[in-house]
């Protein structure tokens, strides 16, 4: 009985240590008596107790790395603060766990370098407009770099660019300048375009103005050129009417007065009187003769 115990208990030490359950996106590095064997995946596996080791255990998951501040130079010497984010992947842990020491370390070490030889290529402003392409650069450089480490660098952002404080204020005064050079461009420009507009608006103001008075005045004379034409004809037709009536001469002498007396309130109406005023028959023939012609 004493033995059975003695077996189970040396099994729970030697089995039961030695059975792992691999989670998840992660995967063990196994060395077998202080070389590599193998890289267990996620899953049920069992080392040899004594000669089998876990010499490391590694995530796949895509790793953030947030570096500090580094001082980098610009191509027209001005001295600037610039801090980077690294994006990166483990893709083969055999060369992660023995391509490097301490991989971290070595990547901020790679990105600093790096950002300081791209950072010298170009000037203040390029650095200030220019992230994308610098983001890229660097990117591409520490992919390959890293490739033998079994790192994927997937992604590198230029978190803040901070030049000297002296550099910010001329840049802030320099802004404030811009600004108010185009707010003065626009104020003019609209006071410009207001002048124009108001210019026109009293132009067709008065085109409008001056065309009304011609038709105002068209429209007058049509209608005084109207109603004496009217009136003539009244006069005439009366005149008529009265000689088929049978009226005496006298009755149309005093009719063709008063139609020239009508005819005299129009402009520019001249009247010719016989000098023989004491022959009014005659005067009332002659202008009963007339509109009868007329007619």
């Amino acid at each position: 009985m004493s033995a059975l115990i003695v077996i189970l208990v040396l099994v729970l030490v030697l089995i039961v240590p030695n059975v792992k359950v691999v989670p998840q996106s992660k995967c063990y590095i196994i060395e077998r008596l202080g070389s590599y064997f193998t890289t267990w995946t996620n899953g049920l596996h069992f080392k040899i107790p004594f000669v089998d080791r876990v010499s490391g255990i590694i995530s796949l998951k895509e790793k953030v790395k947030d570096f500090p501040p580094q001082p980098v130079i610009t191509k027209d010497n001005v001295t600037m603060q610039i801090d980077t984010v690294v994006y990166f992947q483990i893709t083969d842990p055999k060369l992660y766990t023995y391509g490097v020491e301490n991989p971290i370390s070595a990547i901020e070490n790679l990105t600093a370098t790096t950002l300081r030889n791209i950072i010298g290529e170009l000037e203040l402003d390029q650095t200030l407009t220019s992230r994308d392409i610098i983001n890229s650069k660097m990117r591409s450089i520490l992919d390959e770099a890293t490739d033998p480490w079994g790192i994927k660098i997937n992604r590198v952002e230029v978190k803040n660019i901070l030049p000297p404080r002296d550099i910010q204020d001329a840049m802030e005064k320099q802004m404030r300048a811009e600004r108010e050079r185009r707010e003065k461009i626009l104020q003019a420009e609209g006071e410009k375009k207001s002048s124009v507009l108001i210019a026109e608006g009293n132009k067709e103001s008065l085109i409008l103005e001056a065309e009304a008075a011609k038709e105002a005045q068209i429209k007058k004379a049509e209608g005084e050129a109207e109603a004496i034409l009217k009136r003539s004809e009244a006069e005439a037709e009366a005149i008529k009417k009265l000689k088929e009536a049978g009226a005496d001469k006298s009755v149309l002498t005093l009719k063709s007065f008063d139609a020239l007396a009508n005819m005299a309130n129009g402009q520019a109406t001249k009247i010719i009187v016989p000098s023989n005023l004491q022959d009014l028959a005659t005067l009332g023939t002659t202008i009963s003769e007339m509109f009868k012609d007329k007619k």
